[in-house]
C-alpha cells in the first residue's frame, strides 16, 4: 500500500527534473532553472520530514503490556 511518503519519494525527482526542463524551455538558463528545480525538491522533502513526518506505531486501547515501568530487572542468578 503507498503512501503519502511514497508518493513524495517519486516527486522528487519528477519536481527536480520536470521544474529543471519546463524552466529551461521557458526561456530561463539551465544554470537557472536548475537551483529551482532543487529548491521544489528540497521544499517536499521538508514537508515529508517536518510537516508530515513519519510517525511511529502507538500500541491500541486496551493492549496489554507486558512490561512495566516498576518491574524488577531479571535475576541473572
Amino acid at each position: 500500500m503507498t503512501g503519502y511518503h511514497d508518493y513524495v519519494l517519486g516527486l522528487i525527482p519528477a519536481a527536480l527534473l520536470g521544474v529543471t526542463a519546463v524552466l529551461a524551455m521557458g526561456g530561463l538558463s539551465v544554470q537557472a532553472a536548475v537551483p529551482v528545480g532543487g529548491g521544489v525538491s528540497a521544499l517536499l522533502i521538508a514537508h515529508a520530514m517536518f510537516v508530515r513526518g513519519p510517525t511511529t506505531a502507538t500500541p491500541a486501547e486496551g493492549a496489554v503490556r507486558t512490561e512495566t515501568a516498576t518491574a524488577s530487572p531479571p535475576n541473572a542468578d
